[in-house]
């Protein structure tokens, strides 16, 4: 249930108070929340960008135009939390019947075409009692807060309206309704028998209906252009239906919107650039082939220039330090003569003598061996240092004690 407060202007005429309700408040069904479920990021933002088109007559004539316009933006809400969104920018301004008329329109909208905040405003400038209504929407926590602020010639009427969030769950305002109809005319389809929630011209909830028409060509701009019809219809529960057809491209553009029972509409002037889906071509594969190097000619060159290189580098270092030659022969000699099963370790304990960081030969050797190798472990040296020092008792080994605050 929603709950509303009227106040009036300093000239409005008292109304009886509204009858109270009696219906239960809509709510959409499973077919509209799984379409929007499905919606995602990445396919919203390829619907982004503006067009224009001219309000004529029945007869041709032109009146207005119609402007709308969907970019990505940034929403701040009352906690002052920014966040990404879709902006909608829409407006239009002409003459019907010679009189003034347009509307414009500002929304920000959830990757889910939830509405964040919107404002809204139209007017039409009769020669006797000139209209204006605006009307906000905006979401505080867990509800919706609606604003409405109608004149009508000095008389004024605002509203407050508070819908529960959770009985929001799928309306579609108006800027979400122009993203939504892109998204059906860039996937072709309409869900089947979802039934949505909108606003009537009073500001209540009702429910909000998406019917496909079809296919068709039509004419723009000296080209043939198919076009994808939706038919949207608003079921207000105190007036007529209204209903409205639109003619859209294959990216979402509008080609042509049709009130009915309008005397007028709307109709792209200029066939615009259509944008397609990009499709992401698979990564080639090349098949390796065996390099016969020894038969190429300039290969097989470079290869003996290569190796010839390398030979007299090594035969020059070898002539400026005979010392190594000399270490790695008498090692070969004594690996041939021993021939240990562990080459490794015979390795390390030939060599070792020569390790400027090898510890002098104690004078009494001990009935273990040490081993050849130089400990890397600085945990296993900690421990060793600890169990030191545990067994000769503190004040023995300094550097034990101090191993012993180390972390």
């Amino acid at each position: 249930m929603s709950s509303k407060v009227q106040s009036k202007g300093p000239k409005a005429k008292d109304q009886p108070a509204p009858a109270p309700e009696s219906r239960p408040p809509p709510k959409a069904n499973a077919e509209a929340m799984h379409f929007l479920d499905s919606l995602r990021q990445e396919e919203l933002q390829m619907l982004f960008f503006s067009e224009t088109l001219a309000m004529v007559s029945n007869t041709g004539e032109p009146q207005g135009e119609l402007t709308i316009e969907v970019q990505s933006g940034k929403h701040e809400d009352n906690m002052g939390t920014m966040s990404q969104c879709a902006l909608v920018h829409a407006f239009t301004r002409g003459f019907v019947d010679k009189m003034l008329c347009g509307n414009s329109l500002l929304g920000y909208l959830t990757w889910n075409l939830e509405i964040m905040e919107q404002h809204s405003q139209e007017f039409v400038k009769f020669h006797v009692l000139p209209m204006e209504r605006k009307t906000s929407l905006l979401k505080q926590g867990d509800q919706l807060a609606m604003t409405r602020s109608i004149k009508e010639g000095e008389e004024v009427r605002n509203e407050v309206t508070f819908f529960p969030w959770h009985s929001t769950a799928g309306f579609i305002s108006q800027a979400a309704n122009l993203l939504l109809l892109r998204v059906m005319a860039w996937r072709r389809m309409v869900p089947k028998n979802a039934r949505f929630l909108a606003l009537d011209m009073e500001g209540k909830l009702c429910y909000s209906t998406y019917q496909a028409l079809g296919s068709q060509t039509i004419q723009v701009d000296r080209q043939q252009a198919e076009v994808f019809i939706v038919e949207q219809t608003v079921h207000s529960d105190e007036g007529i239906p209204f209903s409205c057809q639109f003619y859209l491209l294959s990216d979402g553009h509008l080609a042509k919107r049709v009130q009915v029972g309008s005397p007028g509409c709307c109709i792209i002037t200029k066939m615009p650039v259509l944008r397609e889906e990009d499709e992401i071509e698979p990564r080639p594969v090349f098949e390796k082939k065996p390099l016969a190097w020894e038969e190429d000619i300039e290969l097989h060159s470079k290869f003996l220039e290569r190796k010839e290189e390398l030979r007299l580098s090594h035969t020059r270092y070898l002539q400026q330090h005979p010392d190594g030659q000399a270490i790695v022969s008498d090692f070969l000699l004594f690996l041939l003569l021993r021939q240990p099963d562990d080459v490794v370790t015979f390795a390390a304990e030939f060599f070792g003598p020569f390790s400027v960081r090898r510890p002098p030969t104690p004078a009494l050797r001990s009935s273990t061996p040490r081993s050849p190798f130089r400990s890397l472990d600085p945990a296993a040296k900690r421990e060793s240092h600890q169990a030191r020092a545990l067994k000769l008792g503190p004040g023995r080994d300094p550097e034990a004690l101090l191993s012993l605050l180390r972390f």
